[in-house]
């Protein structure tokens, strides 16, 4: 098996995303700009009362790993599907974007594989309604050691804690990265991920993760703060690598007493999805090549301005050209 430049594991969800008015979310009880936990019968319900729907292999982490491949680098992404037609579009589809599945789609899982409804307003937020299906079932029994031989760098989705399952899983990958010489590192997800799994992202940035990447929500949930510096210089002072992205605001970048700032250029987006996730594979692509800080925080930043001008979570236009007329490759 080949080393891979970047390990993810994570939730295998399949995005369904399709647009929607204010009026839309609150007739169907949707909460504007967030991601809910739904189950199974409203997930249907969803899924039935979208009219213009694309659909694409996510997963936040997933996302991410499919970005960094699409820059030319080697890529797996660690995740769970059932053998149904969503599970077998997954894997086909992270497939023919050139990341590799290891997980083959599993025909006895309790639960239809996970997915997505995404509705996206006209001011480009969206509000994400997720059924956590098999995705959410993977396990430390899922994680095959051979996948992290030489691999560089392994990206862990704080939404695995939403199970005992994924704890596993988590916990066995970051084992195995360690043991292959690699780098680990965290998304926090979401702020209500932060405050759900706050003991735990705590104990792990302080003891396990080389870098960790979050927004100021996230940054400010987690330390039950208002004042993010104080937040990231908590955080910087246990973890060697701390990045806060912050909508339109510079995004800073800690490595301990070192501090960068990373202009961004506000706009409004076309579909906010998936911008942090491209952020994040800009980011690391900068990391696994070798990238000052700055230099990947550069690419995070010009990877998720692409990402929100368009509908749909994946770059469509060649990221590593961009980066190259921007002088960053």
């Amino acid at each position: 098996m080949s080393a891979y430049d970047v390990i993810g594991i994570g939730n295998a969800i399949v995005d369904v995303i399709a647009h929607a008015d204010d009026t839309f979310l609150d007739h169907m009880g949707i909460e504007k700009g967030i991601m809910q936990l739904i189950e199974r019968d409203r997930a249907e319900v969803l899924y039935a009362a979208m009219s213009d729907r694309t659909q694409t292999p996510g997963g936040s982490v997933a996302n991410t790993i499919a970005g960094i491949g699409a820059l030319g680098l080697s890529t797996a992404f660690i995740g769970k599907v059932k053998n149904d037609a969503l599970g077998q579009f997954y894997a086909q589809g992270m497939s023919d974007a050139g990341t590799a599945f290891p997980n083959v789609p599993v025909p006895d899982a309790d639960a239809p594989t996970s997915r997505s409804m995404i509705f996206v307003s006209p001011d480009g937020e969206r509000s994400m309604n997720t059924y956590l299906g098999a995705g959410a079932d993977i396990s430390s029994a899922d994680v095959d050691a051979t996948v992290f031989e030489g691999g560089k760098i392994l990206f862990l989705e704080g939404y695995l804690f939403d199970k005992d399952e994924g704890k596993t899983a988590f916990a066995e990958a970051a084992a195995q990265m360690k043991t292959a010489g690699g780098r680990t590192g965290i998304t926090l997800s979401d702020p209500f991920c932060a405050d759900r799994h706050r003991d735990d992202f705590l104990q792990l940035i302080t003891e396990n993760m080389d870098f960790a990447i979050g927004n100021d929500a996230e940054w400010l949930t987690l330390y039950e703060t208002e004042d993010l510096e104080a937040a990231l210089e908590k955080a910087a002072s246990v973890c060697d690598i701390v990045v806060c992205t912050r909508s339109g605001n510079p995004v800073v970048v800690r490595q301990g007493a070192t501090r960068f700032e990373i202009p961004v250029t506000a706009v409004t987006p076309v579909d906010a999805t998936g911008a942090g996730d491209q952020f994040a594979a800009g980011f690391l692509f900068g990391m696994a090549t070798g990238r000052a800080l700055d230099v990947c925080g550069a690419m995070g930043v010009m990877a998720a301005s692409e990402v929100i001008g368009h509908v749909g979570p994946r770059p469509k236009a060649n990221i590593g050209v961009m980066l190259k007329s921007a002088g960053l490759l």
